[in-house]
């Protein structure tokens, strides 16, 4: 109520919030009272240091007018709230959350399993995930639909996208009602396929003429560079609406002429959104070879969505300014008998061909259906557990499991749907499948196998890979990370980002992780051959680095990849690839975490600068490189920052960190690179303190360092290498506590 505070008579807990207009009539003139302020006037009854809250309202479609609003109020001295008078939407405060979380209205009314196969998840989210935003997807008849037609979406979602493939675009009350919420409060509307009938659409800014059947001859006027991205779109004479924007309403990218029925605008960027009308934004190859974009789609939702080039997008791909690289084995084929001289073990061919060699992170699974007494090959079992324990007492080995009994179609084994003539799983005698079993079960089988002071950390998603929400919830409630899917494989020979998945997806309440990558099983036909195939994996690293980095890399494969001399070969030429790239090597889990970062840290805009917070896991943002660099003094928590092609990755030392931007190259030392974390950074009078850790022997460059003294504790370093104003370091430890530099001023 106004002029009233809310709270006990202990003055020590209590906060005072007003309305701006009341302010006058509690404070005398000349009282200064704000956040750490000092004394207020004695007859005004608010005690000395209380921060003051001013709470003030604007209507949700007046989102400039409410940052405007706090400005004035911080000027004031206090503390500034400003939502909606019902108090229901997220306001502007001090800071302004920005909302990365993208409402995904499709028509896919099966199971998440069968959403994962819809345009809007399969291709639409990975350039949604790459500008920094995650999709919420909800069914168009879905009950929460109504729940969500009533919220205010200012502040709380950086958009809407309707994507509808399979039929006309559905028109329901609650749809229609979120569309027109979101148009008048600002937040951007994207029409993906399907658009909404004419006096919809008119309401969103075209002139509209009936709906009819565009017919041929047809041409098209091309207006944008971004259009005839991996192919060039080609006329479709399909039912459409032909209307055209009207002027100074947006920027047309590509324009329809139907000399009977006059032009259409079908891809189109608005002032409130844009659009990708029917089937002009993609384009499907014939005999069923793979598909196009026809539009660029990262740029094209950058543009509909307004998102700005100085945004700081959380990567995942990057750390340090180096591009991850993370190892995970499927244990498929643990007893299977490798083609060479005394038939061992695949599992101890990896052994000593991979795992002992290649000291790196790795993340390696077993199936207790093939290797456990209870299993199907208990002969075997002895040898295989004594391999199983050698392999998970490597130091640089983490544990997983790939579940009992490999379930090949999860959907169907949880709503109890057999597949004639198709085992849902390894045919363990006597064993129906069971969610707990094939997750905690097999967990606490795998832990038997531990060495001391190790646990299981991840399961890694076997068959078709898509659990349905109860395992994944158990997965999470046994304490395991989870992963696997995500349908990464763009090659030379099919070169498009509908082959580069998404982050995961929502299953229920819990979150399923993707691979980055997709192992041998996609090169080699399903294991048919070639069995060298593997070694194309390559294609894939290279083709989601350059131009943008989409993806870490990520070396996937089955055990039984070390059974054949070709897939051998195939898999050393890959390891020797990826060590060539000076990568920052990370566990599953590790990745697996920044993932999940990803989806729960939050950007907020402020005064001055961009505030992180909890990036626990994740320490890597990225900016356009057009909108400067970092200013490391002003910043908090920003160690450094590497360019890659036109992108900047900027380095933090802390889970939070403010970031603030400038014109010119910092002068300060910095770091430009390194395999490890490097966390605590902290600048000095004479230069810098910091740690470093990683998992492998360290290598880091350092810039503006010319005039330093560098010690890794006690031992004075000398750089390899300085080029560029670049110093460039190797240690054979993996661990420094006390990384300084000393330089002259």
């Amino acid at each position: 109520k106004k002029g009233c505070w809310a709270g006990p008579r202990d003055w020590k807990w209590q906060i005072l919030a007003v309305e701006p207009s009341m302010l006058p009539e509690l404070v005398p003139s000349g009282t200064v009272i704000g956040e750490g302020t000092t004394a207020a006037a004695a007859d005004t009854g608010i005690p000395a240091g209380l921060p003051v809250i001013a709470i003030d309202y604007v209507p949700p479609t007046q989102r400039d007018l409410a940052r405007d609003t706090a400005r004035q109020i911080k000027a004031l001295g206090f503390i500034p709230w400003v939502a909606n008078p019902a108090l229901d939407m997220l306001g502007v405060g001090q800071v302004e959350l920005l909302p990365r979380q993208v409402l995904a209205i499709h028509d896919e009314s099966g199971h998440d399993a069968n959403l994962a196969s819809h345009e809007i998840h399969r291709v639409g989210t990975m350039p949604l995930n790459y500008l920094g935003l995650d999709a919420r997807y909800v069914y168009v008849n879905a009950a929460e639909m109504a729940q969500l037609s009533q919220q205010v979406l200012a502040g709380r979602y950086a958009g809407v996208v309707t994507w509808f493939n399979r039929g006309a675009f559905q028109e329901t009350a609650p749809l229609m009602k979120l569309l027109d919420n979101a148009r008048t409060q600002g937040v951007p509307v994207v029409f993906v396929g399907e658009l909404p009938g004419d006096a919809a659409m008119d309401a969103f800014g075209k002139d509209i003429g009936a709906t009819v059947r565009i017919t041929t001859p047809l041409t098209l006027d091309k207006r944008s560079p971004h259009v005839g991205f991996e192919i060039e779109p080609k006329p479709n004479v399909t039912s459409f609406t032909p209307s055209t924007l009207r002027p100074g309403m947006g920027e047309v990218w590509l324009r329809v002429h139907s000399q009977a029925n006059g032009d259409a605008d079908v891809i189109a960027i608005t002032p409130w959104g844009g659009f990708a009308a029917d089937r002009y934004w993609k384009m499907d190859l014939p005999q069923d070879n793979g598909e196009r974009w026809a539009v660029n789609p990262i740029e094209f939702f950058r543009a509909a969505l307004k998102r700005r080039g100085d945004i700081p997008v959380p990567d995942v791909t990057t750390e340090t300014g180096r591009r991850l690289l993370l190892v995970h084995v499927d244990g498929d084929g643990f007893p299977s008998r490798a083609e060479l001289p005394g038939t061992p073990l695949a599992s101890e061919v990896m052994l000593k061909e991979f795992l002992e060699r290649y000291r790196w992170p790795s993340t390696v699974s077993i199936i207790e259906g093939e290797v456990g007494a209870r299993g199907l090959y208990a002969a075997l079992t002895p040898l295989m557990e004594k391999t199983a324990r050698q392999i998970f007492a490597l130091p640089h080995v983490e544990m997983a499991s790939h579940t009992y009994s490999h379930p090949f179609f999860w959907a169907d084994a949880e709503l109890g749907r057999a597949r004639e003539g198709r085992a849902m799983g390894l045919r363990i005698p006597g064993y129906q499948y069971n969610a707990a079993r094939e997750i905690t079960g097999a967990r606490d089988y795998i832990n038997t196998l531990a060495p001391p002071g190790k646990q299981t950390r991840v399961v890694l998603w076997s068959g078709d890979t898509q659990p349905l929400e109860t395992p994944v919830r158990l997965a999470y409630q046994a304490g395991l990370l989870n992963m696997n899917s995500g349908n990464t494989w763009i090659s030379k020979a099919e070169p498009s980002l509908t082959l580069v998945g998404p982050l995961g997806m929502m299953k229920g309440d819990w979150f399923q992780v993707y691979a980055p990558m997709q192992n041998e099983n996609v090169y080699t036909n399903n294991w048919t051959g070639p069995f060298y195939g593997f070694e194309r994996v390559i294609e894939t690293f290279e083709l989601t680095d350059k131009p943008r980095r989409l993806k870490p890399i990520n070396i996937y494969y089955h055990t039984y990849a070390a059974s054949k001399l070709a897939s051998l070969k195939a898999l050393h030429k890959v390891y020797d690839w990826a060590l060539a790239q000076a990568p920052h090597p990370v566990y599953a889990s590790d990745y697996i975490q920044r993932v999940l970062d990803f989806n729960a840290l939050s950007i907020a805009r402020s005064d001055a600068g961009w505030q992180i917070r909890g990036a626990d896991r994740l320490r890597e943002l990225r900016i356009d490189a057009a909108q400067g660099y970092p200013d490391l003094r002003n910043s908090r928590n920003v160690i450094g920052y590497r360019r890659n092609g036109n992108d900047l990755y900027i380095h933090l030392g802390q889970a939070e960190a403010l970031l603030v931007l400038q014109s010119s190259p910092p002068h300060e030392p910095y770091l430009v690179d390194a395999n490890a974390k490097l966390p605590g950074w902290r600048y000095t009078a004479s230069g810098f303190e910091t740690a470093i850790k990683g998992e492998v022997a360290l290598e880091f460059s350092l810039a503006n360092t010319q005039d330093c003294r560098i010690h890794a504790d006690n031992t004075l370093l000398k750089p390899l290498r300085v080029a560029n104003g670049i110093s460039h370091f190797k240690l054979a430890s993996n661990a420094v506590t006390s990384l300084r530099a000393e330089c002259k001023r």
